[in-house]
């Protein structure tokens, strides 16, 4: 059953005519809905948009919302459509390595810009008209690359999700310091200052070896590049 109690069936948001050609202008269109729905996620978080809330924020009744959204999935779908839409498109410059990395900046910039995005990563909602538009955009940078189509799309998922998990990372650490009731230096100090205690009693001589051939802070931005170069690399 759906949420508004239809018996379900097996239905793409994108298949259904946004309106009929007959009966009133509807109050609403799509893009008002994920709108809606962009701003109460970008503001508060996945888990406060619900079919309530958006029909809340739209000013009309949440059943009234059910007419133009059958589930809360189509309402995920239609946001995930929405985001997809800043991508920036430019025409390819024939350097395949350097447009898919550019491609990896933008989509890392959009799950900042969007911090709830990396929760609704999935092929489910990866064929709606501006993910697909985008997904054609990178096969296109992709001209150059010498390798079958199976392959590029392998290379494009493999990019998405070294930035999907990279930025996921990202945020739950920056979720996190924001929670903590001291600062992020004292954290870092006290942590420290154990790991340091469990190296020195001769444990773990591999990893004390390891921490100390590589001391000083980490360069994430540099660990993003070489993640990036060797996906790159491995096709290549």
């Amino acid at each position: 059953m759906t949420m508004a109690g239809r018996a379900a069936v097996p239905e793409v948001i994108w298949a259904r005519p946004e309106r009929t050609g007959r009966g009133p202008r509807p109050a609403y269109t799509r893009a008002d809905i994920a709108a809606a729905a962009v701003r109460i996620a970008d503001a508060e978080g996945l888990d406060a948009v619900s079919m309530r809330r958006v029909a809340a924020e739209l000013g009309c009744g949440t059943m009234s919302l059910y007419n133009y959204v059958p589930r809360k999935e189509d309402l995920y779908e239609l946001m995930m459509d929405a985001v997809s839409g800043e991508h920036e498109l430019w025409e390819p410059s024939g350097d395949w390595r350097a447009d898919m990395i550019r491609v990896a900046h933008q989509t890392r910039a959009l799950m900042h810009r969007h911090t709830w995005l990396p929760r609704l990563m999935s092929p489910v909602y990866g064929f709606s008209p501006h993910a697909l538009r985008f997904l054609e955009h990178c096969l296109a940078c992709l001209d150059p690359f010498d390798a079958p189509y199976g392959t590029k799309m392998e290379l494009v998922a493999m990019v998405n999700g070294v930035v999907t998990t990279y930025v996921t990372n990202e945020i739950s650490t920056a979720e996190r310091t924001r929670s903590l009731p001291w600062s992020e230096e004292q954290e870092n100090a006290a942590r420290i200052a154990y790991l340091g205690a469990q190296l020195a009693s001769g444990a773990y001589p591999r990893l004390a070896a390891s921490l100390g051939a590589d001391a000083g802070p980490i360069d994430m931005e540099a660990v993003f590049e070489r993640a990036l170069g060797r996906v790159l690399d491995g096709f290549a």
